[in-house]
């Protein structure tokens, strides 16, 4: 018999309350005296576990005094309903029965988690950067070699594993402005080039610039209905007002001046309105602004005073005839004055796109017309997070400085692009004509970006069953989806929509084969709940 013994949390504190410590002593005084001599060592153990407890010390931080800015902030497209498929999917690895094999995180823009390939000239600069012996590789293309070299270059050292500037290696941000040059037709400066950890990092710096209560109020934001999360979590960190002004669902996600006009003055009775931000193409709506809209929007915006933010990271991700990507800045530029001289942030990432490297967090933001020393304090602010990830501004260069014609990568690297752009295209097609064919159901077509956002109108029994669980409706749908088929989706809620209204979001990233399967279980499912809460 040991001389020591594990103990619970439930017996060690009726241990330590002193009841069972006494018990435990009375009892070993009238045993046999090797027993007793056992016991004398549990007890002299668990006195010495009570000592250590009372004497340890007790958080400083609890959630009565944790930042309530925290407390509030949510971020649903990593929320419960992910944690319950992680749940499941370890349950799947126990061999536990289910009535499907897998999860389908359908959830988040993540690529390559669903199954798109790197594009191999991306990878190639990626392991050159990273292991520099590999230059002398004749199976290396040279224009990969050069891209490698130049951005080696550019490290201290000539290593990925130095620190960089903070705003980021010069000879990328030289590649950024010349990107944006060939996009607009406009030049760019490479000094207003900031290279971050993903576009969210960019867009949270920027924020940042806008915390400051004015005449007792606080600084608001505008920001779409339906909107990507990021937006509305990071406005509860900073404790700013969140304006969120509709899109117009019948108007294929439109965007109307007067639902701007409507949602800035009741903003301004309880806080003061410092910028707007668009998302274009939009997340996780998928339509893509018209140049016409861009130019009433700036009008707007100009008007009221705003900061621009314009969130465009699917920029390459368009798909519908008849439309086109406009970037907020040409469109700014080519108006001319009073426009072109208002202040725009505008935002771009390697996550999405064609390339997918949603791992490596390469992103950058354009800042253009800031005042000189409010870009003083931005870059100082920036500074204080050192430099962005190295490898992450490896990867951003190489779709700011791709292969071009004649380059020996160029070829596959076109292939590579083009395969996956027109397989976007088709899953976009794919997914918005079987949510329209299903009962009860609708959805606009996905013009842009890689998301579907449709409307479903639920049966009053299941909107009951759903107050009961004490779940949002369309929350209580995505659960039920989840655990009778696999599949996680976000819940329309967590992205906000009109009230009395029920959407969810789901990618359209699964490869067509697998995103048909999913798309069947979705329609048998979906006709299922309805017939279960007729």
């Amino acid at each position: 018999m040991s001389s020591t013994r594990l103990l619970s949390p439930l017996h060690l504190s009726s241990y330590c309350n002193g009841f069972h410590l006494r018990q435990s002593s009375r009892t070993s005084l009238g045993r046999h005296k090797s027993t007793s001599s056992v016991r004398f060592s549990w007890f002299t153990s668990e006195k010495q576990i009570c000592r250590t407890m009372a004497s340890r010390a007790q958080p400083t931080l609890n959630l009565e005094n944790l930042n309530p800015c925290i407390k509030v902030m949510e971020y649903a497209v990593r929320g419960p309903l992910v944690t319950r498929a992680g749940e499941i999917e370890k349950e799947l690895e126990k061999g536990v029965k289910k009535p499907f094999n897998e999860v389908i995180k359908a959830n988040i823009g993540d690529c390559h988690a669903m199954g798109q390939k790197p594009i191999t000239f991306t990878r190639q600069v990626l392991a050159l950067v990273t292991y520099p012996k590999l230059l002398d590789d004749p199976s290396y293309p040279e224009d990969v070699k050069q891209r490698a070299k130049t951005i080696l270059s550019g490290c201290r050292g000539g290593s990925v594993g130095s620190y960089t500037d903070s705003p980021g290696i010069e000879v990328i941000r030289r590649h950024v402005a010349e990107y944006i040059e060939r996009r607009d037709g406009i030049p760019s400066d490479w000094q207003n080039i900031i290279i971050s950890a993903g576009a969210s990092d960019a867009i949270k710096n920027v924020l940042k610039l806008l915390i400051c209560n004015v005449n007792g109020k606080k600084p608001g934001v505008m920001i779409p209905i339906p909107q990507y999360p990021l937006y509305s979590a990071s406005l509860a960190e900073f404790d700013m007002h969140q304006i969120g002004y509709y899109l117009d669902e019948s108007r294929n996600w439109g965007l109307g001046i007067a639902e701007l006009q409507r949602s800035i003055d009741e903003a301004r009775k309880v806080s003061n309105p410092r910028a707007i931000v668009l998302i274009n193409p939009g997340n996780p709506t998928g339509q893509v602004l018209s140049r016409e809209n861009i130019e009433e929007i700036i009008k707007f915006a100009y008007k009221e005073k705003l900061f621009l933010l314009a969130d465009e990271v699917y920029q390459d991700n368009v798909y519908a005839e008849g439309s086109k990507f406009y970037s907020f800045k040409k469109v700014l530029i080519e108006m001319g004055e009073p426009y072109s001289s208002m202040e725009l942030a505008s935002f771009m990432s390697c996550s999405k796109g064609y390339l997918g490297e949603c791992g490596l967090r390469g992103g950058y933001a354009e800042v253009i017309n800031l005042d000189p020393a409010v870009k003083a304090m931005y870059l100082k602010a920036i500074s204080a997070m050192l430099c962005p990830t190295v490898l992450g501004q490896a990867c951003l260069d190489t779709i700011m400085n791709i292969p071009t014609k004649g380059e020996p990568s160029y070829e596959l690297y076109m292939k590579e692009r083009t395969n996956v752009l027109s397989s976007l295209k088709l899953r976009a097609k794919m997914v918005a004509d079987t949510f329209n064919s299903i009962e009860g159901m609708s959805c606009n077509p996905v013009q842009g970006a890689m998301y579907a956002f449709p409307q479903m109108k639920l049966p009053e029994k299941a909107v009951e069953a759903a107050k009961k669980a004490g779940k949002q409706p369309d929350a209580f749908y995505a659960f039920e989806l989840l655990e009778s088929t696999g599949i996680c989706i976000v819940p329309g809620s967590g992205f906000g929509q009109q009230p009395g209204t029920y959407h969810f979001r789901t990618t359209i990233l699964p490869q067509p084969d697998k995103l048909k399967a999913m798309l069947d279980k979705f329609t048998e499912f979906h006709t299922g709940f309805l017939k279960k809460y007729k």
